[in-house]
Order: C-alpha cells, then sequence, then structure tokens
C-alpha cells in the first residue's frame, strides 16, 4: 500500500486528521491495534473547547455534536459545604465549552470516514517504523498472520501512551518529562440523570470528587482513591456513599443514584515527550503528553496538535511550504506546556495529597480564596478552560 500519510492509531486525534486531511485531498490510512468496537467502548473525558469543537465543523463530522452537546457556560467549585460558580461565558469574553462524550465523538468520525470510503486497518500487530530520517519511510505490520507494508511521505503516531511511535524515537534524542501522583480517579458512569446541570469539582478533607455528565439521562462521577485501591474494593453502594461526604448536603441530597454501567480507576500522571517530531514522524495526543484529568485537557491538548499538523501538512500538498512541518514541535509544545502548567495548578488545587504537610495544605486554602475572590484569577481560569488559542 501507497500513501501520502500513515497514521497509527485509530482513536479520536487520528481519525480527525485523517478526516481533515482526507477532505482536502490528501490520501492517508489509519493503523489501529484494536477493533472498532473495543475503541468505542472506551469511556473518556466529554468536555470540548471551542476551537475542538470548530475543528469538528471543519471536518463535518460537528452536526450531532451541535445536536446532541450541552453548552456549558460555567461549572461549580465546592468547597467547605458550599458551591461557587466559574462563569466562563463571563470571564473569558463569552466562550464556552461543549459536554460531549470522546465514545460518541470518536463514533462520528468513524461514521464519517467509512462513508466516504477512508481506509482503516484494524487488529494490526508487530508495527515497526522504518526510515523516519530517510525521504521514503515506510510502515510494516502483521495481520491474520500476514505481513504487509505502508510506503509513505509522512508517519503520524497517535497511537497514546504505550504505543510503538514515541519508541521509535532514538533515546539520545527524546527527553521526557513525568510527574507520576500518589492517588487514583474511580470513576462511575451511570443511566441517572445528573446531580448538576453543569460540572461540579469538589474538593474535600477525604479527597478530590467530580460530579459530570454525558447526557440528561447519562451521568459519569469521580472520588479519589489510593492508588493502592482495586475496583474490587467499591461496591455501588460503597461507591455513592463517599461520593456524598464529599459535596456539599444540599449537593447530596438530591444525588440520583443507580446501578454502575462501567467502573474503572485510573492513575494520574502528567507526561510530555520532546521533540514531538523526529525525521519524518511526527507525534500527537497521548503519544506525546498526558495530563491529569482535572481541567479536562486531555483531548483538548490533542486537538491543538492535530490543528498544527493538519496545517502544516496542508502548506505542505497545496502549498509546498514546509514552515509549517519544520515548526510543529516547537510550536505544539509551547501550547503543550501550558495546558500541563494548567493541569497541574487545578490537581494541586483541588486534591489531598497524601504527603503534604500542614503548611502546604494551608497554601491550598488560600489559594482557592484568593481565587473566587478576584476578578483576575477567575479570567486566567476561564482562558485556559475554555481553550487557549491554537
Amino acid at each position: 500500500m501507497k500513501v501520502q500519510v500513515c497514521i497509527i492509531g485509530g482513536g479520536p486525534s487520528g481519525l480527525l486528521l485523517s478526516q481533515l486531511l482526507h477532505l482536502k485531498g490528501v490520501d492517508n490510512v489509519v493503523l489501529e491495534r484494536q477493533t472498532r468496537d473495543y475503541v468505542l467502548a472506551r469511556i473518556r473525558a466529554g468536555v470540548l473547547e471551542h476551537g475542538f469543537a470548530a475543528l469538528m465543523r471543519e471536518a463535518q463530522c460537528g452536526e450531532r455534536m451541535d445536536r446532541e452537546g450541552e453548552i456549558h457556560h460555567g461549572f461549580y467549585i465546592a468547597n467547605d459545604g458550599r458551591l461557587d460558580r466559574v462563569d466562563l461565558h463571563k470571564h473569558s469574553g463569552g466562550n464556552s465549552v461543549i459536554v460531549y462524550g470522546q465514545t460518541e465523538l470518536t463514533r462520528d468520525l468513524y461514521e464519517a470516514r467509512e462513508k466516504a470510503g477512508v481506509k482503516t486497518v484494524f487488529q494490526v500487530e508487530d508495527v515497526v517504523l522504518h526510515g523516519l530520517t530517510s525521504d521514503a519511510p515506510h510502515v510494516t505490520y502483521r495481520k491474520a498472520g500476514e505481513d504487509f507494508r505502508v510506503e509513505c511521505d509522512y508517519i503520524v503516531g497517535a497511537d497514546g501512551f504505550h504505543g510503538v511511535s514515541r519508541k521509535s524515537i532514538p533515546s539520545d534524542v527524546l527527553r521526557e518529562y513525568e510527574r507520576v501522583y500518589p492517588f487514583g480517579w474511580l470513576g462511575v458512569l451511570s443511566s441517572t440523570p445528573p446531580v448538576s446541570p453543569e460540572l461540579i469539582y469538589a474538593r474535600h478533607e477525604r479527597g478530590f470528587a467530580l460530579c459530570s455528565l454525558r447526557s440528561q439521562v447519562l451521568s459519569r462521577y469521580y472520588i479519589q482513591v489510593p492508588l493502592e485501591d482495586k475496583v474490587e474494593d467499591w461496591s455501588d453502594e460503597a461507591f455513592w456513599a463517599e461520593l456524598k461526604r464529599r459535596l456539599p448536603p444540599e449537593t447530596a441530597a438530591k444525588l440520583v443514584t443507580g446501578p454502575s454501567i462501567e467502573k474503572s480507576i485510573a492513575p494520574l500522571r502528567s507526561f510530555v515527550a520532546e521533540p514531538m517530531s523526529y525525521g519524518r514522524l511526527f507525534l500527537a495526543g497521548d503519544a506525546a503528553h498526558i495530563v491529569p484529568p482535572t481541567g479536562a485537557r486531555g483531548l483538548n491538548s490533542a486537538a491543538s496538535d492535530i490543528y498544527y499538523l493538519y496545517h502544516g501538512l496542508i502548506d505542505h500538498y497545496l502549498k509546498h511550504d514546509d514552515h509549517g512541518l519544520e515548526n510543529y514541535s516547537a510550536k505544539a509544545l509551547a501550547r503543550i506546556w501550558k495546558a500541563q502548567r494548567f493541569s497541574w495548578g487545578m490537581t494541586h488545587l483541588l486534591h489531598k495529597f497524601p504527603d503534604r504537610s500542614s503548611y502546604e495544605d494551608k497554601l491550598q486554602d488560600v489559594d482557592l480564596a484568593y481565587l473566587l475572590s478576584s476578578e483576575n484569577a477567575l479570567g486566567s481560569l476561564a482562558e485556559n478552560y475554555v481553550g487557549l488559542p491554537f
């Protein structure tokens, strides 16, 4: 097979780039290790920046998002039994976010590419990247016991933290920055109405909690738990009881509980790999960076990568201009580190750290009090939450 761009990874990042390139006439293929159903079964974030939403519309995949997505003009911070609302619309100059599940977003992208006849190869194994610093890179893989080869101009690694793409960059070139947090998030998806029309981020002496939603009949809730906890340690009843303890009494009293549809524990880490390009290889999304889910930057950070990479590739093929590709890593990383800073700050502001001193706990109190009392601080929070410009 010969294409202009070979994309490794059939998650939302790879699919979005593939669709955008296809609409501009750039031939590409997506290689995915899992099945389509497996990818769609992954339950992930659902808060989209306005910039991400604009990319979905440009990819001609935003119709259902605009019809079914929940537009949120703010969110709440719960602390000491009270709720304070952060008015995103007011403090960001009129912007907002859209709550739309990543599963549904990925489904929209898959349906668009299937309708257009764009090729996706599922269940690929033993993927190897070759000739990255040459003018003719290629990718080899196995499927159903048979060997295949994809010749291409460029390779995009959108295959996640554990994928092969980042590992294909020589160790003397790649530099990695990482912070692993001493806790995880236990998440529950339930067929229940949300306790609040907007997200609630709760700070509590027992640990962080988040009340989120996928729709008016589907809710997603999280609580901070120790890393050594296992899903089997938490019955539905125990989860709901602990969540209620961490919410203001009036909010807890309104919480509708029910059987969990999905329950999992996600460890938290901050991670950045530099550079995000090597020869004809470009990294995007979790292959290059990860943030804690506090503040909903993960999927949105991937969107900025796709924006820069898409425009760089289009300029190369349509304008014979390589400036965007040559500067992709530096430009993407400049925005990524700002997202890292924001997620780091939100995580430290709202979580209970087991190894933190009483002095640091007091500073956390002061940080939150200052945030909620300062128009400038709220403006900075809102600007980052709705998404910095690409």
